[in-house]
């Protein structure tokens, strides 16, 4: 008897193990389900078709959200299935246009969802919407009204007034980021909210001299808000699409938005966590961008005057390439060259670093600086030459000034563009377009007379060429690297 029932005993054991050898019979982890948003949009005085795909796309992207685009909000909240959405996210404006409000019904409707625990976004000038409604006050907390305004748009940073928030804990700082700043925001209705962050509204750039809230939240009923005075993007104005294109404002939403349908966050700290940077967006295939790195092999790179990829100093690893301080291994260089064209990539330099993005390179010389310009890569903070505009980030180095000083702090990421187009070429950092040149103007030749590069006759003479990253012996990461290529200008005959 007693051998029976041990033998019973190892046969159950042995067919559980088996099943769960299989997979019959182990949990199994799965992705929470998707929060389903309902962005309305339709009206407004800013960029709102862009802005609404924009925010639709990065949304969607990270994986956490469905996201349906709604620019009909007082006919689709008066009869359509609004009652099937989680977070409602608002990307409108009613002040400058004709349909002031959305009626009795639309809105009862709207106010119901959020105080039975729906959540509620609010992006920029959402604010601005239904002045004399007061239950929209309510739900803004803060509303632009009367002696309300902003200076003009500029690069500014954050703070965090509430660290340990969930939408906030574990995000970097906001540093240079390029918006506009609203100031002298009223609370007519007397709302008692947290601000989260806030920014200094400097008198230089037109503001108040005082800090102001950028981003609060409150609870409206069972409902939570999450409203942000950021992401200005005026139309016809590309320039103001740099605001909703930080990395770290579209976390900040995607984050907050998370937070008003659920009460807590999941969605990673960090950008390249959420989105990964070494991978094309849909719109960034359909403008014709391609890798130049995947984030998991060298690929398109290898050292200059080399067939490889150096064997010392760069190392591929958590989606950079990445140089080690003073670990050797030379310039690196694209596989083939450029001549007219769009690069973007994002870097950040150790503290007191130094490196550049060098093209139109050829390997006729020693050095890639020798050949190919150089948009400088730097702690401006630590390192010597960043006290100096024309050595600076952003920098054509050692030529053309940094027109406007937007680089971040040590270890914090940058974006730039590089833009060039028969001579036409732009440099673009963090979202502001910092200084352009034409290639052989006389400007441009003067320029390189009277500087070190004077006596190098090969340099920038050349229309096409490699696209270099610099050793400088510094620690440097570099990521999302992507180009595309660009039909050359039309040229007028001579008749």
């Amino acid at each position: 008897m007693k051998l029976s029932i041990s033998l019973s005993l190892v046969l159950a054991f042995v067919w559980v193990s088996s099943s769960l050898g299989r997979g019959q019979s182990r949990p199994q982890k799965t992705s929470p389900q998707k929060l389903q948003v309902l962005l309305l949009t339709g009206e407004n005085n800013h960029d709102w078709k862009w802005t609404s795909k924009e925010i639709a796309s990065f949304l969607d992207r990270s994986g956490r959200f469905s996201v349906r685009v709604e620019p009909h909000p007082a006919a689709f909240l008066r009869e359509g299935n609004w009652r099937a959405f989680d977070v409602f996210f608002v990307d409108y404006n009613s002040a400058f246009t004709s349909k002031k409000r959305w009626g009795e019904e639309a809105e009862k409707h709207l106010l119901e969802a959020v105080r039975e625990g729906k959540g509620l976004v609010l992006l920029h000038s959402a604010n601005n919407s239904f002045p004399g409604w007061d239950a929209w006050a309510e739900l803004a907390g803060l509303v632009w009204r009367n002696k309300s305004g902003h200076g003009r748009f500029h690069s500014f940073d954050l703070t965090w007034e509430q660290p340990e928030h969930p939408i906030l804990k574990g995000m970097p700082r906001m540093y240079k980021h390029p918006d506009e700043l609203y100031h002298r925001l009223v609370n007519p209705r007397g709302v008692s909210f947290q601000v989260l962050a806030k920014a200094l509204s400097s008198r230089a750039s037109g503001g108040t001299g005082k800090r102001e809230p950028m981003v609060l939240v409150h609870e409206f009923g069972k409902g939570r808000v999450f409203h942000t005075t950021l992401g200005h993007v005026w139309p016809g104005s590309l320039k103001s699409r740099a605001s909703l294109q930080d990395p770290l404002l579209r976390l900040l939403l995607a984050r907050g938005t998370e937070w008003a349908a659920t009460g807590e966050v999941t969605l990673a700290g960090e950008p390249a966590r959420v989105w990964d940077p070494n991978r094309l967006s849909p719109a960034e295939r359909a403008a014709g961008f391609r890798l130049l790195f995947d984030g998991k092999s060298p690929g398109s790179w290898r050292g200059y005057r080399r067939k490889g990829f150096p064997k010392k100093g760069w190392v591929v690893e958590d989606g950079c390439l990445h140089h080690l301080k003073r670990g050797g291994g030379g310039d690196l260089v694209t596989r083939r060259e450029f001549e007219d064209f769009e690069l973007k990539l994002e870097w950040r330099i150790a503290p007191g670093g130094n490196s550049g993005i060098m093209y139109l390179v050829s390997e006729e010389e020693p050095a890639p600086w020798m050949t190919g310009p150089e948009m400088q890569v730097l702690d401006n903070a630590a390192y010597h030459g960043g006290k100096n505009t024309w050595t600076s980030a952003g920098a054509l180095y050692a030529l053309i000034a940094c027109g406007e000083d937007v680089a971040r702090p040590a270890l914090a990421w940058n974006q730039v563009r590089i833009l060039k187009r028969g001579n036409h070429v732009e440099h673009w950092f963090n979202g502001v377009m910092v200084l352009s040149y034409e290639l052989g103007s006389k400007r441009l030749l003067d320029l390189i007379r009277g500087s070190k590069f004077g006596k190098m006759p090969k340099f920038a003479r050349a229309r096409r060429g490699l696209i270099a990253l610099q050793d400088h012996g510094d620690e440097v990461w570099y990521r999302g690297i992507k180009i595309r290529e660009l039909k050359r200008p039309a040229t007028r005959k001579s008749r």
